[in-house]
């Protein structure tokens, strides 16, 4: 069953084949389903770039976040600089 519309408005097609829904969606992405001839769906979406799916898989996602809370809680010092280029330098 098809929602109803919360707000109608009547818009022209310019020459260019363009309409406007207004500012506050200026620069936002949409998806435009043409459900049937004249009838289109307009939805506004987040396209993820294809290098970069990688990063929503739950695997990664979660290491991400778990990589994170750990900068959060563990805040750099240069108190023990000379120890880690040590460590860096003689493996």
């Amino acid at each position: 069953m098809p929602t109803l519309a919360k707000h109608t408005s009547i818009k022209m097609i310019g020459a260019n084949g363009q309409i406007s829904i207004g500012k506050k969606f200026a620069g936002r992405q949409v998806l435009v389903e043409e459900q049937e001839p004249g009838v289109w769906l307009v939805r506004t979406a987040t396209v993820t770039p294809d290098n970069e799916h990688w990063l929503h898989e739950p695997q990664t996602a979660a290491d991400l976040t778990r990589a994170l809370n750990w900068a959060e809680s563990n805040i750099p010092n240069d108190t023990n600089m000379d120890n880690v280029i040590e460590k860096l330098t003689n493996g």
